[in-house]
């Protein structure tokens, strides 16, 4: 197996554990991740506007 393929499959393995055994900290992970993805989209947005400013 490639090393990847590995990766991949045992990234896979602790998600899933990790939604079954808490789904409340799984959901906090969730909601934080999207929120870090939002602010990094508004930061952007923000530098984007004063460039063409």
């Amino acid at each position: 197996m490639e090393p990847k393929k590995i990766l991949i499959y045992v990234l896979t393995v602790f998600a899933l554990y990790t939604i079954i055994t808490s789904p409340a900290r799984a959901a906090d992970l969730v909601q934080i991740g999207f929120e870090g993805i939002s602010s990094a989209a508004q930061g952007v947005g923000h530098f984007m506007t004063e460039v063409v400013r």
